[in-house]
């Protein structure tokens, strides 16, 4: 079978070890610069055309539920990846592996950040985001050539595409997919009656296992604010409150990091919990590093000014911002795989699939692009042509460009 082969087996649960998951997501962990959207086009590369752990339509299919949960979109994805090839040990693995490079790399920075300052202008960074424009650029292609390839769906695309653009605010992306999966209701036909074995995302998880999760999460938003109330001047008020403030940022919060960001600064900075110039000094360190943005609350986490802080704030507000993503992802998952298989569903989610591509294809121009290139000058321009090259027509594995964009950004940017 060649590496474009578009033939895939079932995604069947428990098909894969622990380690190798941890192995995989580490190696992701460690190379994947650029965003929530970036990271997602990593995981098509790396898990659909690599090493094919599931077809095309069932990766469209995860990340558009992905998309309607609140959280890390990004997280929540290599979470369900995680829990479907290793089970429980395999989501913990996805989830560690991708999350903790960039923890170590914000805590170490939070407690030199005097000596470390606002690295995002250097050109090693630069490199990186020129790169990951060629990676998005990569799978926002390979996923339009699957899930638009007619006019109807490719009209979806660009509708959503535009409308994301043109109203550039969280819950319009919410709404995109929403109303491509009403007119994917209403004016398309599925390819085949019911989804295709090899399309099949099954979880080893019960429904009742789900409900508990999801009845969890509620119980922990609703509570966790009283028991802050409740804490008074305890001991243990400080790790409350870390708790309640990065657990609520994980619940609510659509969109991605790029949004959990000033949330993130309007409650830390807001109550006093963080100086101004240590959140503004950690910002453009979280820019630098891979993985999901959301670890900045590791960053927050050590350099908190009363109640835990070091080591321990940060893996407090790490563990909190993330529970969350995972509570969701396992209450969901069960149902999800029901619903998506009803011939009324597939229509709307075939409509749903295509508005992913747009919105996907407009984060590729803002902010990728526009962070990626049109901030640098020309010469990240030849880097992501040659990035695309490499990927697209080369076949190199996406995290050896990232590195090779890295050294050559160093150099010449």
């Amino acid at each position: 079978m060649t590496p474009s082969s578009p033939s895939h087996g079932p995604a069947r649960a428990h098909d894969g070890s622990v380690l190798e998951v941890f192995l995989v997501f580490l190696r992701l962990g460690l190379t994947s610069f650029g965003g929530p959207v970036a990271h997602l086009a990593y995981f098509r590369e790396a898990f659909v055309e690599r090493r094919r752990w599931l077809s095309e339509k069932a990766y469209a299919d995860l990340v558009a539920l992905c998309q309607f949960l609140p959280g890390p979109a990004s997280s929540q994805v290599g979470m369900a990846l995680g829990l479907q090839r290793a089970g429980w040990g395999g989501m913990a693995a996805a989830w560690f592996a991708f999350t903790m490079p960039s923890v170590v790399l914000l805590v170490v920075v939070a407690y030199g950040v005097s000596a470390v300052g606002d690295v995002s202008d250097a050109g090693w960074i630069h490199g990186l985001k020129a790169a990951a424009v060629a990676v998005v650029a990569h799978a926002v292609l390979g996923m339009a050539r699957t899930l638009t390839p007619d006019a109807a769906r490719a009209t979806i695309a660009a509708l959503a595409m535009i409308t994301v653009v043109l109203v550039p605010h969280p819950f319009i992306q919410v709404a995109a997919i929403a109303a491509s999966g009403v007119i994917g209701l209403v004016w398309l036909r599925p390819e085949t009656p019911q989804a295709r074995e090899e399309d099949a995302f099954t979880v080893a998880v019960s429904r009742r296992v789900a409900a508990a999760a999801l009845v969890l999460f509620g119980i922990l938003l609703v509570g966790l604010p009283l028991l802050v109330a409740a804490a008074g001047s305890a001991a243990w008020h400080g790790a409350a409150q870390l708790v309640d403030l990065f657990y609520r940022a994980g619940a609510l919060v659509f969109g991605g990091g790029h949004v959990v960001l000033p949330l993130l600064e309007a409650e830390t900075v807001g109550s006093g919990l963080v100086d101004p110039e240590v959140f503004l000094a950690g910002y453009g360190a979280a820019q630098a590093v891979p993985g999901p943005l959301f670890t900045f609350a590791g960053y927050l986490g050590a350099s908190t000014t009363s109640g835990p802080s070091g080591v321990v704030g940060a893996l407090i507000a790490v563990a909190a911002i993330f529970l969350p993503a995972a509570l969701l992802v396992v209450g969901a998952l069960p149902f999800w795989e029901a619903l998506r298989g009803a011939p009324l569903a597939r229509r709307a989610l075939t409509g749903v699939n295509a508005g992913v591509v747009g919105i996907l294809a407009a984060a590729l121009y803002d902010p990728v692009f526009t962070a990626g290139v049109l901030d640098v000058g020309p010469g990240a321009l030849g880097l992501v042509v040659g990035a695309f090259i490499a990927l697209n027509s080369w076949r190199v594995p996406a995290w050896a460009v990232v590195l090779v964009a890295g050294v050559l950004g160093w150099l010449v940017l």
